[in-house]
Parts: structure tokens; sequence; C-alpha cells
């Protein structure tokens, strides 16, 4: 099995590639057994869609390879913490586990503003895996959003 941080390192390179688009610079991907079964990054501006989200596409992705929408056993790995609405798609995918890098202290739904992984009524439990790269994913955002200010 590969670590978290190589896994994490292909978010990244997702990350930039939504960043020259000129979309917020998040990327994710679905692993299951070793292999990218689905990957995405914000996509949100170019669909004119505001489901597009990396982490929403990744799945989009794994779901039309598995031709299931039962993620059952995989992990999604984001470059940020998900939203509500992306916190709310992995447990109804069934995704086992969530390894995400920077928090999102304005919309993160998984301990930031919100935790919807915690809420005891759910009926599938995600296991959360916080702050992997934490310091190179929070980089990526912060020097495009520096760059957006100056322009």
């Amino acid at each position: 099995m590969k670590p978290p941080a190589y896994w994490m390192e292909q978010a990244i390179v997702l990350a930039n590639e939504a960043s020259a688009i000129g979309e917020v610079p998040v990327g994710a991907l679905v692993v299951l057994d070793d292999e990218v079964i689905g990957q995405g990054f914000n996509r949100v501006i170019a669909d004119r869609d505001p489901t597009s989200h990396a982490e929403i596409v990744a799945m989009r992705a794994a779901a039309r390879k598995l031709d299931n929408y039962r993620l059952s056993g995989a992990a999604l790995y984001s470059t940020i913490e998900p939203c509500s609405m992306c916190a709310g798609a992995l447990v109804h995918a069934r995704i086992a586990d969530l390894y995400f890098g920077a928090r999102a202290p304005r919309s993160g739904a998984v301990g930031s503003t919100i935790d919807v992984l915690s809420n005891p009524s759910l009926n599938h439990v995600v296991r959360v895996h916080p702050g992997v790269m934490e310091e190179e994913t929070a980089k990526l955002l912060k020097d495009f959003f520096k760059a957006r200010r100056s322009s």
C-alpha cells in the first residue's frame, strides 16, 4: 500500500491543473486497492456547475469506472477539507476513508465550520485523516488567492 503522501502528491498535481484554468486549486482522487479509479479538480467555472468540486468530479469518475454509485472500501484524497456538499456525497458513496490536506476555515465541513461526518445519525461512517501534506496544500491556496488579489 502506498502512503497517503504519495496520493496527495498526485492530488496536488490535479490542483495545479485547476489553478492553470483559473479555478480554485483543489484536486482529488479516489483510490481503491492501491489504484486510482477516479480523479478530478475544481471545475465550477469551466462547467458552469456549482457541484463541480474536485471531490465530486473524482467520485463521479470512480462511479462510472466501477459502474456503481457505491464506492465501498475506497479512499478519497483531497487537497482541502471538503465542504458540506462533498462530505455528504462521501457518505452516500460509502467512501471508507477521507484524507485531506489543508483546513478550510470558512467552508470546511469536516471540523472547521461544522462536522458533517461525525453526525451519529448517519448510516455510514467515513474515517477521517486530516492534515496530509497540510503545509504544501495550504500554500497552493494562499499563493492562488494572493496572485488573484494582486492582479
